[in-house]
């Protein structure tokens, strides 16, 4: 399977604990920027990709226009495609009736709409621009423009945030009965605005929220199938499944990656960069590798031990590996199901330092292997 991932990096106001390539102010740059997706396009390796996926940023502050003239491009630059899947991710304040009815005649399959939380006061002091009601109302009338599965992205350890605000989102949300919820803890990166506040983690609320969401969530019937996300049967997200499994996919747009051919390259960060080596006939990578060795077997192992149902393990990963994995079980942090590796419950709310074991610098024992 390929993926081919669209990054529109336009946003209203960037959310404070938001790290990915978005930009405010920006919205008079969207024609040059839409110009700029098909032209790369034809600069990219042929593919036929079997996924579609249109993140941010905010996709939703593109006009209905001006989605319908990005999805006509993605039609030209892959006539060949027939989407299995074809999410677009939105916001409320941003989505409307209209927006919604151009995203069902385009084929889109999978809306994913930020939520976050329910609190109103707490929707204001992380950056989000909308009310809860707002979500309400846009999530009906996406279900009224028959779009076939609707996602709710959800966090919690924000701060200000209590267990039982989380759960009355919980209790929100779940109301809506949505196809799939996508729950993403609390990680204050360098970049982010709450960094620059000196806003901290408390891990110890976070993994009592943590829990509360998986009872709750497995209660309403959302199966937990990666460490984040959650579906009802048949409603997995194909498209991120495969960058679980290794497979190839390619991305437009400021900051995307693609993975073909066993080399990952990322595009330029910022939109100056990204347009103007695209407008000079060039792609506009800013950085590639090719993972070898111990460093692809341990991405094989990190990106699969993200899927709840683990993954089975090539013969050269279980031996280039065998060590930090016994310590990892003797950890209770990792267990074997028959020839599969998996996460524990307890792995699964640390994976990053189960991770950390798979990706450079190696110990000097590992590395001779």
């Amino acid at each position: 399977m390929t993926g081919l991932y669209v990054h529109i990096p336009f946003c209203a106001v960037k959310c404070f604990y938001c790290d990915f390539a978005a930009y405010s102010g920006q919205n008079k740059q969207v024609q040059r920027y839409l110009a700029a997706l098909e032209a790369e396009a034809a600069l990219l390796p042929p593919r036929v990709p079997d996924t579609l996926y249109v993140g941010g940023g905010t996709p939703s502050e593109l006009s209905a226009a001006q989605v319908q003239e990005l999805f006509a491009a993605l039609r030209r630059a892959h006539p060949a495609s027939r989407f299995v899947e074809s999410t677009f991710e939105g916001n409320p304040e941003s989505l409307d009736a209209e927006k919604l009815e151009v995203l069902a005649r385009a084929g889109v399959t999978r809306l994913s709409i930020g939520l976050q939380t329910a609190d109103d006061e707490l929707l204001k002091s992380v950056g989000r621009r909308h009310t809860a009601a707002d979500f309400a109302r846009v999530f009906g009338l996406a279900r009224a423009a028959g779009i076939p599965a609707l996602s709710v992205d959800l966090m919690y350890g924000l701060p200000g945030q209590t267990l039982d605000s989380l759960r009355a989102t919980l209790d929100f949300t779940l109301a809506l009965a949505p196809d799939h919820v996508s729950l993403y803890g609390l990680q204050v990166e360098d970049r982010t605005l709450f960094a620059k506040r000196g806003v901290a983690e408390d891990s110890d609320l976070g993994r009592t929220m943590y829990e509360a969401a998986l009872a709750a969530l497995a209660a309403a019937g959302l199966e937990r199938y990666e460490i984040s996300n959650f579906a009802r049967p048949g409603r997995r997200s194909a498209h991120n499944v495969n960058y679980w499994r290794r497979g190839e996919y390619l991305g437009l747009g400021c900051s995307a990656a693609s993975f073909l051919d066993g080399v990952r390259s990322t595009n330029e960060l910022t939109l100056a960069a990204y347009m103007g080596a695209v407008e000079a006939g060039r792609r506009p990578s800013a950085e590639g590798e090719t993972p070898a060795g111990l460093e692809a077997l341990g991405e094989e192992a990190f990106l699969g031990l993200r899927l709840i149902e683990g993954f089975e393990p090539s013969p050269a990963l279980r031996a280039a590996f065998a060590r930090p994995w016994d310590q990892l079980k003797s950890r209770a942090l990792v267990r074997e199901d028959g020839p599969r590796w998996r996460l524990s419950d307890e792995g699964a709310f640390v994976a990053n330092d189960v991770f950390r074991e798979f990706v450079p610098p190696f110990t000097l024992e590992e590395a001779l292997r």
